[in-house]
């Protein structure tokens, strides 16, 4: 089949040793970089920041940061937040909740639980009414999450903000998911090249895979979080032409071929 062309224009990370993508790129050019304290998510008012979990605060982190280097308004930008498993804490404490003192359960927290709250707190802070998904596909969320922005940015030719974020597992979900530590990412996507244009991105899909092989640290990172799928994209990124593949759900990979842009 053909390819699916799109280009880079904003890239986000946040994990607990990266703060944001140029800390991916000292890391790969031999340096170790300065690790985060946590996810700043400076969009939110200073309210919404004390009040939002972890998940929020790491979602809106990353998006953040791919909005500002790609120059876009937010408030114009249609985004797909994915995650494979949501916000594991808030989980944790519900079903906890619900199975001893289910009259406790807090409000604020059963609010913050569904899974596009993090899209929510984000279009609500940036003031934006363009079209927002949330996509799950377990272990494939980034790479699902991927297709399905590429598929509006070419069905509408118009730039789509792509998340994707999961926080660590906690209490028995912990023995179920192996999410050992937090990790987001984004990138702003668009159907043409322009002045902040970062890389050609041309997509096929194609049978299921195994994802692209990574050196340490990267590869024991990606393997302690489903949304650092993502890295095998960010690395490629970070280090110039090549191709990576991904897998986008249980029987369908993604090849991606990625060229530079001056």
């Amino acid at each position: 089949m053909s390819a699916s062309r799109v280009y880079v224009e904003g890239i986000g990370l946040w994990s607990p040793q990266l703060a944001d993508f140029s800390a991916l790129q000292t890391l790969l050019a031999g340096a170790m970089p300065t690790p985060p304290v946590r996810p700043a998510a400076a969009t939110l008012p200073p309210n919404e920041r004390r009040r939002a979990p972890e998940s929020v605060l790491l979602a809106v982190e990353v998006a953040g940061q791919a909005v500002a280097m790609s120059g876009r308004d937010a408030a114009t930008l249609a985004c797909v937040f994915a995650s494979s498993h949501g916000d594991q804490p808030i989980t944790d404490y519900m079903c906890a909740t619900l199975a001893q003192a289910p009259t406790e359960l807090s409000p604020i927290r059963f609010h913050n639980s569904v899974h596009n709250a993090p899209v929510g707190y984000w279009t609500i802070a940036t003031g934006c009414h363009a079209p927002s998904t949330a996509v799950a596909a377990q272990r494939a969320s980034f790479g699902a999450g991927l297709l399905e922005a590429v598929s509006q940015v070419l069905a509408e030719q118009r730039a789509v903000l792509l998340v994707c974020s999961d926080t660590a597992g906690s209490g028995p979900l912990d023995e179920v998911t192996g999410c050992r530590q937090p990790f987001g990412c984004a990138l702003v996507l668009a159907p043409r090249a322009g002045p902040s244009t970062l890389a050609q991105l041309d997509l096929r899909l194609t049978a299921a895979s195994p994802d692209t092989p990574l050196d340490e640290p990267l590869a024991g990172w990606r393997a302690g979080n489903p949304s650092a799928a993502g890295l095998s994209l960010l690395a490629l990124l970070a280090g110039g032409p090549g191709h990576c593949q991904l897998a986008a759900a249980a029987t369908l990979g993604l090849r991606i071929d990625m060229e530079n842009v001056a």
